[in-house]
């Protein structure tokens, strides 16, 4: 893998190069991501184990969880370890494995998210047709090609990387290796492969985000039609999914959908999408959601 590069290991900056604050750092951080892992669990085995949670909406909710606490694993524990580490030296295989592993499971959380609003879609505007149109093989279908857009997402980001020489420059000013901040190290003019990272992830987001927005602009429209119960239930449906989608698009807009530029402030924006939008998408969820929250208690009281 090292083929076309003399640089056999990088160093990551991480957040600050403070000492006080990079062990503040780590110890919320830490809280954070464990935060995450258990809450996330707590999702997929609720909806693994609950008979009641058996429709579409948990099936997806179920790999939302998964690539959530998967995502988060990309990064949070690198942060953490770095946070109280005197070198935060990281070997270029160890690069290369986390680029595709963060694209791989950010690109599966996106693509999980957009089938989420199509099944929030479908069940409000076309009830009547709703188990005919999400039937199980339907859905099964949907996740299966799902996974195959992502391995060919993060494959082509890794093809990408791994095409980069390094020459002399190692320090990566991030707390994770991701292509944008390792084009500012190689030594050719990465123009245009910036320009393939933008068409390649900029575009997934930038269409991800507008194909939400369009699914959710028809779904509140379509609501003046319901009772005022089911108006309410489904914008409270609605309203978190939403809160989801800003917190996580908004920040992966930014960072991939422009051109090659650097930022200080990219680092806090990363944090949004990597670490702080997976433990919300649980917390939202379950607190939201009171289906959920009965069928954790039947767990929780049968199990004791």
């Amino acid at each position: 893998m090292e083929m076309n590069s003399s640089v056999n290991e990088f160093i990551l900056l991480g957040l600050t190069q403070n000492l006080l604050k990079e062990k503040v750092v780590s110890v919320i951080f830490l809280f954070l991501y464990l935060g995450t892992l258990l809450a996330n669990f707590i999702i997929v085995m609720t909806i693994r184990y609950s008979q009641t949670l058996q429709s579409p909406m948990y099936f997806f909710l179920f790999y939302l969880s998964f690539a959530d606490a998967c995502f988060s694993t990309t990064t949070a524990p690198r942060l953490i370890v770095d946070s109280v580490s005197e070198k935060k030296a990281i070997s270029f295989n160890e690069c290369m494995t986390q680029i595709f592993a963060f694209h791989f499971f950010g690109c599966m959380e996106i693509l999980v998210l957009v089938l989420m609003s199509f099944d929030r879609y479908v069940a409000i505007c076309k009830p009547l047709q709703y188990t005919a149109i999400m039937s199980q093989c339907v859905c099964d279908t949907l996740v299966k090609l799902a996974w195959v857009g992502t391995c060919i997402h993060s494959s082509a980001q890794i093809l990408l990387a791994l095409k980069l020489p390094f020459c002399g420059p190692n320090v990566i000013d991030h707390y994770f290796c991701d292509i944008q901040p390792l084009l500012q190290l190689a030594c050719v003019d990465a123009y245009v492969i910036n320009l393939l990272i933008v068409f390649n992830s900029g575009t997934i987001c930038m269409v991800s985000f507008l194909l939400l927005l369009i699914s959710y602009v028809l779904i509140l429209h379509s609501l003046s039609n319901c009772s005022r119960e089911g108006r309410r239930k489904a914008l409270s449906t609605c309203t978190s999914h939403i809160i989801v989608i800003v917190l996580f698009f908004i920040p992966c807009i930014y960072i991939y959908a422009r051109p090659l530029t650097v930022f200080p402030v990219d680092k806090m924006v990363a944090v949004f999408y990597t670490i702080v939008t997976p433990l919300l998408n649980p917390l939202i969820y379950t607190l939201r959601n009171a289906e959920i929250k009965q069928a954790m208690r039947r767990l929780w009281c049968n199990k004791v």
